[in-house]
């Protein structure tokens, strides 16, 4: 069992006023004060991680995400609860947090690695591996007020990551640096995991989250709501925000057989009878197909109540839940309009099969417009399910085939 490198135990945060500033004095020493206002933005917060282990951190604006981050650095006291740490902690949260504008950033790189307790001496001689992964150029003996965002973060990630730590705390600070640094930076994050630190993530990323995470714990409100593997918290949130929407929505989770989560809401106006895959030519039912089959997607709607418009939308993922292709007949200008309850309505959709060997899953949306947000009669995540098999092509790798073909001319020496 590995061993466990941060343990929060009933953590929360209340900001308080007071009647006075003596009031507040007094509670710092331990005396019992009754505030003159109390909010709650964090509680009865708890969980463990273990060495190695990468937990996402999802939830709303406003759910509690930044403040947990701060409570478990020290930046913030907590209220109620504790937080166990064993081994160092590096973090990244609001950008330029504890960067001095006026210093170069080589005098920050100074600076911040001193508060993390590390010496001058090796300092110095991290230093040029520093300077050379931030990539800013002569901008690195330049005020750090001249910086823009993206170099702000750079710096701060180069500095922060010079040195391993057990645990690595990333809020949404990278969301601000160019496609380059990004990959750049969960290369060393993926190589940190690799050797055993510890990842605490936040982002609205969800791609991210299921690609990097081993958990994902969803807050709302201040609260754990759910702690779990990275598809049944992720989808459990998406059709949350979409509940939030709709006061009449419902929300199932089931773990399937074949260990797909199947997550399903909506409010009931339309709803799937019958969802297949089939042979385009011999029209039977297929879960296994070929790479290049021509194959059709068949959605039978019911309709429960009169509704004026419906849109069905596809979503088309892998086993580690990347989005490989979606659409939606909103975006294909072919919506059904001023339908009535009791009536049935076929969606069939061809193509041919461009994906690589592995198992893939549907997810299909009824919804009014070109987002669930507005009406989500029915959505089901990984409904549909199927394996895909290269039999007749030359190998190759990767979630998407092409029909592509080397030509190949042997010259003479010149």
């Amino acid at each position: 069992m590995s061993e466990c490198v941060l343990k929060v135990s009933g953590l929360g945060k209340a900001f308080r006023k007071y009647r006075s500033e003596w009031q507040r004095i007094f509670s710092w020493f331990g005396i019992s004060v009754t505030p003159a206002a109390e909010h709650w933005v964090l509680r009865g917060v708890s969980f463990s991680v273990a060495s190695g282990e990468a937990v996402g951190i999802v939830g709303q604006n406003g759910a509690g995400k930044s403040t947990l981050l701060k409570l478990i650095t020290g930046t913030l006291r907590a209220t109620e609860g504790e937080v166990q740490i064993h081994g160092r902690i590096a973090a990244i949260l609001e950008l330029g947090m504890g960067f001095n504008p006026e210093f170069t950033g080589r005098q920050n790189v100074y600076h911040a690695a001193g508060l993390m307790g590390f010496s001058r001496k090796a300092i110095e001689h991290a230093l040029p591996e520093i300077e050379a992964f931030a990539e800013i150029g002569g901008y690195f003996d330049q005020p750090m007020r001249t910086y823009s965002s993206g170099m702000q973060m750079r710096v701060a990630f180069a500095a922060v990551t010079a040195f391993r730590p057990e645990i690595l705390i990333v809020d949404e600070a990278l969301s601000v640096g160019d496609s380059y640094f990004q990959h750049k930076s969960f290369d060393r994050i993926r190589q940190f995991k690799e050797q055993g630190t510890s990842l605490l993530f936040v982002t609205h990323s969800m791609g991210d989250v299921q690609t990097l995470c081993d958990r994902v714990i969803l807050l709302d409100k201040g609260q754990a709501l759910r702690d779990g593997l990275p598809d049944e918290v992720v989808d459990y949130y998406n059709a949350l925000i979409a509940e939030k929407e709709n006061a009449k929505l419902t929300v199932e989770q089931l773990r399937q057989k074949n260990g797909w989560i199947l997550t399903k809401s909506g409010t009931g106006e339309a709803t799937l009878a019958d969802f297949r895959l089939t042979d385009a030519d011999s029209n039977q039912e297929v879960h296994l197909v070929r790479v290049g089959q021509r194959v059709i997607l068949t959605a039978i709607v019911k309709i429960h109540a009169d509704i004026p418009r419906l849109v069905l939308g596809y979503m088309l993922r892998d086993r580690m839940g990347h989005v490989v292709w979606g659409t939606n007949t909103w975006h294909t200008k072919q919506i059904v309009e001023d339908l009535r309850a009791g009536q049935v309505v076929e969606f069939k959709l061809l193509f041919t099969c461009t994906l690589g060997p592995g198992s893939y899953s549907f997810s299909p949306a009824l919804v009014s417009t070109d987002t669930h947000l507005v009406n989500n009669y029915e959505w089901k995540d990984n409904a549909l399910v199927f394996d895909v098999l290269n039999a007749g092509n030359p190998y190759f790798i990767g979630t998407s085939w092409l029909d592509a073909v080397f030509d190949i001319n042997r010259r003479g020496m010149v």
